[in-house]
């Protein structure tokens, strides 16, 4: 029997006792917060019996790394995911095995996407957007096209205010209410659409401040779980100024990350990572409740305490160039982006933050358009998915004082 047989017997049959425990969990959970119970006497006493529960440990982390590097991409990358909900021993494996995205290139489970993305290379995503139920949705590509089926990562839904405009962020594309145990955070606007605010739902990093908003006591009181602290915790600031050539001059965006340090994009920089959701009913996902990385809970440690001293990390939009045979303003794109839109836009590191080097020249987030409702999205460290998705929802809102 080959090696991917024996890997798809393991799975198949450690994946129907665990799918087996899950339904158990959500019937026995009852009303309010879905909870998490321990496994029930036919389940563990089917994990007992199995083959695959005798295996040594050196032996077991052999087999799971091989799967963590053969499964590289979605759709094969869940297999990774399956692995980690078999059991705890298999959990805590799976967990030390799987690396950040900005040292793996990787996206495996939902804390990926409120972590810093690839240091070397982008991570290439897209944006669908459904103009009848004001509805965005980011993946990631599972190919080198520009748009295909994609993976699943986040779904925003726009709700507008008479003073301001709220850009709802959920992990579940079918739930984007704002005490729903999958709301990770929002991106809200000013009347004019001109300066917007990036709020986190948990805590960036240590020490981390929670906005007093009033929205933020409103959802406190509403809040599913008792365990998990309600928060408005701003990322970013974003920024537009007035346009005085209207809809034929390109926009200019200034973007400051609170929670990242200006050195962090300077050779050797460190970004604060996030290592985990707090305890919610997020434990009740199986796809959600393994998120953790030990490596990456010993650097956030000391960028988090350099996040509270160090200058804040400043983006600008890059300048375009006037093309005189086309008459237009152009950037190089690399092919990600076929269609002129004053949406379009590349970030990088601004001027403030220091001399100018080649960490600073490179593009940290690129977006535009590639169709009708259709945008491609890519980023990389030190920001993550969750903030490069935010930062794109506000080229969407109507600009009163920007021609668009």
């Amino acid at each position: 029997m080959s090696f991917r047989s024996l890997i798809q017997e393991m799975r198949d049959e450690f994946g129907s006792i665990s799918r087996h425990s899950l339904r158990s969990r959500s019937h026995r959970g009852g009303g309010g917060a879905p909870r998490v119970a321990a496994v029930g006497p036919a389940e563990a006493a089917a994990m007992q019996q199995s083959c695959w529960a005798q295996l040594p440990p050196e032996l077991l982390r052999e087999v799971l790394v091989r799967i963590e590097e053969s499964e590289a991409l979605w759709p094969s990358r869940r297999d990774v995911v399956a692995c980690a909900g078999v059991c705890r021993s298999w959990r805590g494996i799976t967990k030390e095995i799987v690396r950040v995205p900005e040292a793996s290139g990787k996206l495996t489970f939902p804390i990926s996407l409120k972590q810093p993305g690839p240091r070397d290379g982008t991570l290439k995503c897209f944006i669908r957007r459904n103009r009848t139920t004001q509805t965005y949705y980011l993946y990631i590509g599972l190919t080198e096209a520009l748009a295909d089926d994609g993976k699943f990562l986040l779904a925003a839904r726009k709700c507008r205010k008479p003073t301001c405009t709220d850009y709802l962020i959920s992990l579940d594309m079918s739930d984007m209410s704002k005490g729903s145990n999958t709301y990770i955070g929002k991106l809200r606007s000013n009347f004019l659409g001109t300066k917007f605010t990036v709020y986190d739902a948990h805590p960036p990093y240590d020490g981390a401040v929670v906005s007093k908003s009033r929205s933020a006591r409103v959802v406190g009181l509403n809040q599913v779980s008792p365990r998990v602290p309600a928060g408005n915790y701003p990322v970013s600031h974003i920024s537009y100024e007035l346009n005085v050539l209207g809809a034929r001059g390109p926009r200019r965006m200034n973007c400051i990350m609170d929670s990242i340090p200006a050195s962090a994009v300077q050779e050797g920089g460190k970004a604060p990572t996030q290592t985990e959701f707090p305890l919610s009913g997020l434990d009740s996902f199986p796809s959600i409740s393994f998120f953790r990385s030990k490596s990456a809970r010993i650097d956030s440690a000391t960028s988090q305490l350099s996040t509270q001293k160090e200058e804040k990390l400043v983006l600008k939009n890059k300048s375009p160039r006037w093309h005189e045979q086309l008459q237009c303003w152009c950037l190089n794109f690399r092919g990600r982006v076929t269609v002129a839109s004053v949406k379009n836009f590349q970030l990088v590191a601004s001027d403030e933050n220091g001399p100018t080097n080649q960490e600073q020249d490179k593009v940290i987030l690129q977006f535009g358009k590639i169709g009708k409702d259709l945008f491609t999205m890519d980023y990389r460290y030190p920001i993550s998915a969750f903030q490069s998705f935010a930062i794109c929802l506000s080229s969407f809102d109507t600009k009163i004082a920007c021609a668009g």
